[in-house]
C-alpha cells in the first residue's frame, strides 16, 4: 500500500509541476484585453485559468494527502523499529570505547642533522 502511494505522490508532483508551467502569469492578461486573439483559444475568452486553477488546486491537495499519509506511515515504522530492541546511542558509545587508551610515548631526543637544513 505504501509502494502506491508513493508512486501517486510522485506522478502528482509530476503533474503538478506541468500545469504550473502551463499557466500564464498575471502580466499576460494585459496583452488581451487590448484584442489578444483570446476568444480564439480552446478554452474561450477567459482562457484556461479556471480550469487549469482548478486541477492545479486538486494536484495540490493530492499532494498534501499523500505526503501525510507517507508521514504516517515513516513514523510507524521508525515506532517498529524502536520496538525491535536496538541499544540506544549511548550504550553503543560505551560499547566502543576501550577500557584504557594507551599511554603516549615521546619521541626520541637526539638530534638529526640531515633533517634540519643548514643557513648560509
Amino acid at each position: 500500500m505504501e509502494t502506491l502511494i508513493l508512486i501517486a505522490h510522485v506522478l502528482l508532483a509530476v503533474v503538478l509541476i506541468a500545469l504550473i508551467l502551463l499557466q500564464q502569469g498575471k502580466g499576460a492578461e494585459a496583452g488581451a484585453a487590448f484584442g489578444g486573439g483570446a476568444s480564439q483559444t480552446m478554452f474561450g475568452s477567459q482562457g484556461s485559468g479556471n480550469f487549469l486553477s482548478r486541477v492545479t488546486a486538486i494536484a495540490a491537495t493530492g499532494i498534501f494527502l499523500t505526503s501525510f499519509t507517507l508521514a504516517v506511515y515513516a513514523k510507524q515504522r521508525a515506532g517498529a523499529i524502536a520496538e525491535q530492541g536496538i541499544p540506544a546511542p549511548a550504550v553503543l558509545e560505551q560499547a566502543e570505547t576501550p577500557a584504557e587508551a594507551p599511554a603516549l610515548q615521546e619521541a626520541p631526543k637526539g638530534s638529526v642533522d640531515g633533517d634540519v637544513p643548514k643557513a648560509d
